[in-house]
């Protein structure tokens, strides 16, 4: 199995009080209010709200983020910390109010700039995770059951498919370990993924697409080590616009396949039909990799904008995980497998 080795320095180690507060992290993770379900970074349909629509824009004119002066940090050494971390590459990390508060979530609504202000209320404790199908160990985890698999801190890329990025510090742990311990079954070829649905609290629920929002993965995919179960942001509980209290993080795929705010994880034999692909099966593919040489029908993949700069940057190949995950797709046209 392939293991996740970052190309890092000294300074991106992760701070000790950080490391040594894990298990106060994860206790308030039990505590935490809010939800977060996005069917995320996805372009504005048709079928949405036309209020929403007309507030929104497409890649090439995408709005950046409020410009709002970001509330002062309860611990000044911990955003110190952070100013000197960078991804493998040397890129610096998007600040925590661009990455809370430009947010995918059609859940609610598809304005990203009104995402962290509607979500703020939906409750997120108790909050359980159902994990079965094809495996010996089904069961049903809670908050505190997380706490069991040894957190850490990684630094990945997101790279939307509405050709936006950003770069962000997440808290969890590999989605293998998960899988380790449910131990799935011979005949399990996919991994199967399940957002709440709740459309009396979630207004964009109660129509528009086959919700609730669903996602999936080889079974392969799932195990490399770069897939994650995040719990956390910036070295706190997720926001509740940012998937709390649980997602997943895949970050050689466009931004969507990353799915929040799971209460169901099945193991399958057949591949998973995601919500995108039933709503629009020519443009979004079952595996929809980061891949700057295979266009949306609707825009080039070529370049990305990412938060925080001004212009554009070329995009990389698996968005730049290549040495990581490239061997899942050897032999494998990623053109017809989009």
């Amino acid at each position: 199995m392939n293991r996740f080795k970052p190309d890092l320095t000294d300074a991106d180690v992760t701070p000790r009080h950080i490391y040594m507060n894990r298990r106060r992290f994860m206790r308030a993770t039990g505590t935490v209010v809010g939800g977060s379900l996005i069917a995320a970074c996805r372009m504005p349909e048709e079928t949405a709200e036309p209020e929403s629509v007309e507030q929104a824009a497409p890649p090439a004119q995408d709005a950046a983020p409020a410009s709002n002066p970001e509330p002062a940090p309860a611990n000044p050494a911990v955003v110190k910390d952070y100013a000197s971390l960078t991804d493998e590459l040397g890129d610096p990390l998007n600040s925590f109010h661009d990455i809370s508060n430009y947010n995918n979530y059609y859940e609610f609504t598809v304005d990203k700039q009104r995402v962290a202000g509607l979500a703020k209320d939906y409750p997120t404790s108790p909050w359980t995770v159902e994990v079965g199908g094809l495996v010996d160990k089904p069961g049903t985890y809670t908050l505190a059951d997380w706490d069991r698999f040894p957190q850490e801190e990684r630094i990945y890329r997101l790279r939307c498919v509405e050709a936006w990025s950003m770069v962000i510090p997440w808290t969890g742990f590999p989605l293998r370990m998960l899988l380790d311990e449910i131990q799935p079954q011979s005949n399990a070829k996919y991994v199967a993924f399940q957002t709440v649905f709740d459309p009396e609290r979630m207004p964009g629920q109660r129509g528009g697409y086959n919700w609730p929002y669903t996602e999936g993965l080889r079974l392969d995919e799932a195990e490399n080590d770069l897939a994650m179960l995040v719990t956390g942001l910036y070295g706190d509980p997720l926001p509740m616009q940012n998937g709390a209290p649980i997602r997943l993080i895949v970050p050689w795929k466009y931004g969507f396949k990353s799915i929040k705010s799971i209460v169901k994880i099945d193991l399958v034999e057949e591949q998973p039909t995601s919500l995108w692909m039933s709503a629009a099966p020519n443009e979004y593919g079952f595996y929809s990799n980061v891949n700057p040489n295979v266009n949306h029908p609707r825009w080039s993949q070529a370049r990305e904008r990412r938060i925080g700069e001004n212009g554009r940057r070329e995009t990389l190949f698996l968005n730049g995980y290549e040495d990581q995950v490239g061997y899942l797709y050897e032999g494998m046209d990623l053109k017809a497998n989009y």
